[in-house]
């Protein structure tokens, strides 16, 4: 297994909520197999959940979604509302359309199966923690099949409402929303525009702020509503 460190040389710091304790308790033998992730709690349900993270603050939630007394995309809205600096990735078994749209709405940043192997889950997480977004092949295209449903126009009511009037971007803010709508990394569009990746984020945090999106596929949302009204 891959035990390469993060850029900062800290730890990924993971919280695991997940109802099956055999699964729960498997899950973290593996990740703390890796040098460069610690598993800093356990989660029976979404309630528990929600706190655990608000008091650990982990880098990334595994969040599974059938769990008792809150379910995972509940919980996933609630931490995502209150701890921007934490990522949501879904784990789970579930891969009907309405509920992976739910916990991409929600905030998930990434969606995995459980199926999927170990070496893509550790992966995962670590692109997670630099602020990208995975998808297992056949949710992306769950995803992506959403998408142009709404660039063609017949599916704008299921696109997420917004809390507000929109801000207006500047040239540089609308170049960076396009790119991330064609599925670019922070890292990709840093190379891309030639500027620091710490940057790049900056701008992403001030874009989600002006147009009240709390994911990145939000924004490619309302990127294809503002070029379908264009």
């Amino acid at each position: 297994m891959s035990t390469e460190p993060t850029a900062q040389g800290a730890r990924i710091r993971i919280l695991i909520a997940e109802d099956q304790a055999l699964v729960r308790r498997g899950t973290t033998v593996l990740l703390s197999m890796e040098a460069d992730m610690q598993v800093v709690g356990q989660a029976c349900d979404g309630v528990e959940a929600v706190a655990m993270a608000q008091q650990l603050r982990p880098d990334v939630v595994l969040m599974d979604l059938h769990m008792p007394r809150l379910g995972g995309v509940a919980a996933t809205r609630e931490i995502t509302r209150s701890l921007p600096g934490t990522q949501v990735l879904v784990l789970t078994t579930l891969d009907d359309d309405e509920t992976v749209f739910e916990a991409v709405r929600a905030g998930a940043l990434g969606y995995l199966l459980k199926d999927v192997s170990e070496q893509e889950l550790l992966d995962t997480i670590r692109a997670l923690r630099r602020g990208e977004s995975r998808l297992t092949p056949q949710i992306a295209r769950k995803v992506m099949d959403q998408f142009r449903r709404l660039a063609s126009g017949t599916e704008f009511a299921a696109a997420p409402a917004l809390s507000g009037p929109e801000e207006t971007l500047n040239e540089k803010e609308e170049r960076i929303l396009r790119l991330i709508a064609e599925g670019l990394s922070n890292r990709q569009i840093a190379n891309t525009l030639f500027l620091a990746e710490g940057t790049i984020k900056n701008y992403v945090s001030r874009i989600m702020e002006k147009l009240h999106a709390n994911t990145r596929t939000a924004l490619a949302v309302i990127s294809a509503r503002q070029r379908r009204d264009t």
